[in-house]
C-alpha cells in the first residue's frame, strides 16, 4: 500500500474525494491510503468465498459483500473495504450515508505480503470495536493456511489454525460450514 499524500484530511473531504475516484482508498484517521490490486490467486479466493457464502446464506437474513463495500469504524476513524464481509439484515448504514455499512458480523481478508501485518494487527483491532462483529478469517493466498478468530465473549477470541486443504471451517456467526478445498479451489500454489 502507498500513502497518497502526507496531508491530513477530514472524513468529509475523504468522502467527497471518493465520489470522484475510481480507485479504492482507505481512510485511516486523516490519512488517505490507496488500496493495492489483488493477484489472480487473491481474486480467486475472494470469489470462492463469496460464492460459498452466497449459496449457503441464500434466503437467510444476511447481506454478503466483496471488496467494494465500504465499512465505517468510528472508534478508529477508519473507512475500509474488507475483502469479504457479511452483515445481518436489516443493513445498518452510517448516518447520512447510503454507501457505508456499520454492522459487519463476519469479515475475511486474503493476505498479501504487503498487508499481512496490518490485517492481523491494526485492522483486527479496529474490527473488534464493531459491536456486531463476531468472526474473522485471515486467508493466506500463497499456501493453504487460514487463521480463524471467533468471538467468545467481550474481549475474548478463540483462535483456530488450518494448514491444509482438508476439513471444513465452521462459521458460527452465520451457522454455516465452508470447505477448505472449495475455498482454495482453482488456486495453484
Amino acid at each position: 500500500m502507498t500513502v497518497a499524500t502526507s496531508k491530513t484530511y477530514s472524513t468529509e473531504e475523504y468522502l467527497t474525494l471518493k465520489l470522484e475516484s475510481a480507485v479504492r482508498h482507505e481512510f485511516r484517521n486523516g490519512e488517505i491510503v490507496e488500496m493495492t490490486s489483488g493477484t489472480p490467486a487473491h481474486n480467486e479466493i475472494d470469489g470462492n468465498l463469496l460464492m460459498l457464502l452466497k449459496l449457503a446464506l441464500r434466503g437467510q437474513p444476511y447481506w454478503v459483500f466483496v471488496t467494494d463495500q465500504r465499512l465505517w469504524i468510528p472508534d478508529y476513524n477508519l473507512y475500509t473495504y474488507p475483502d469479504v464481509m457479511v452483515a445481518a439484515k436489516p443493513l445498518q448504514l452510517q448516518e447520512g450515508r447510503t454507501d457505508t455499512i456499520i454492522n459487519a458480523i463476519f469479515i475475511a481478508e486474503v493476505l498479501s505480503k504487503s498487508t499481512r501485518s496490518y490485517d492481523l494487527d491494526e485492522k483486527f483491532a479496529a474490527y473488534r470495536t464493531i459491536p456486531t462483529f463476531q468472526e474473522y478469517l485471515l486467508i493466506d493466498q500463497y499456501s493453504p493456511q487460514v487463521s480463524h478468530y471467533t468471538k467468545q465473549i467481550d474481549h475474548q477470541w478463540l483462535f483456530t489454525d488450518y494448514a491444509s486443504l482438508e476439513g471444513n471451517i465452521y462459521l458460527s456467526s452465520v451457522a454455516e460450514e465452508i470447505s477448505l478445498a472449495e475455498l482454495y479451489g482453482n488456486v495453484e500454489f
